[in-house]
């Protein structure tokens, strides 16, 4: 976010350079150009989601097969963002998780060719509240809150949506790591499964399932989510 308002950069040492379209660059095969200087301001959530797709039942304790819900992207806030937890929903969950940023229109995505509709991957804390779910089967309440989608800060454009390692750590203890290839159903496999119902389009978040990347937390805590070399840190209260 800058004073003339926000805008697309990449990291150039301790400098943020302007770049062009990311998604409009994209869909022609190609890296975005830079679009000028170094510019002032302070990072945002690194993508403004239509919609915010969540995987479920990507667990090894699941029989059911995978299936998928929404979230309201009105609750996606960028790293650092202090997050007021809830105290009128039970126990809060911090679940770190690898999200999938789609840089174009989903319509012809497959399992096999899924990589070629990604623009990036990002970390995402889909902070949940799953008491809720003894009366609310649906989703809402357990993952409703203001800024309960923590995401970001960067979208790593390079990385292996196939092998890309997830580490969840509160107040710098690391209470789980696992990658991408140890998802019971894989990232590929959740992309073909939700573009098969929903057209998913440029900046749609997929956040594609915690099953080994989950705790309890208390107002206070400070969780760390990293996707391969992105860190995404809330603190909490």
């Amino acid at each position: 976010m800058t004073a003339d308002g926000p805008v697309h950069v990449r990291e150039a040492g301790d400098d943020l350079i302007e770049i062009a379209d990311p998604y409009a660059a994209f869909a022609t095969g190609q890296s975005p150009a830079d679009a000028g200087g170094a510019v002032d301001g302070e990072l945002i959530a690194p993508s403004q989601p239509v919609l915010v797709v969540g995987v479920a039942q990507n667990g090894p304790s699941h029989a059911s097969p995978v299936q998928a819900w929404l979230k309201s992207p009105r609750g996606v806030v960028g790293s650092g963002i202090p997050v007021t937890l809830r105290r009128d929903a039970g126990t809060t969950v911090a679940e770190g998780e690898i999200a999938v940023v789609i840089g174009r229109d989903t319509a012809g995505l497959t399992a096999s060719n899924a990589h070629e509709y990604v623009l990036g991957v990002t970390a995402v804390d889909d902070l949940s509240s799953p008491d809720r779910g003894a009366s609310d089967p649906r989703n809402f309440e357990s993952k409703a809150g203001t800024g309960y989608t923590p995401l970001g800060p960067w979208i790593d454009t390079q990385a292996d949506i196939d092998t890309v390692t997830l580490a969840l750590r509160v107040d710098g203890t690391t209470v789980g790591e696992t990658d991408a290839a140890a998802l019971p159903v894989s990232i590929r496999e959740c992309l073909a499964y939700i573009a098969s119902w929903a057209p998913l389009g440029p900046g749609d978040v997929v956040m594609t399932g915690a099953p080994f990347t989950n705790v309890p937390i208390e107002p206070g805590a400070v969780v760390e989510v990293q996707v391969g070399n992105v860190l995404l840190v809330t603190p909490t209260r």
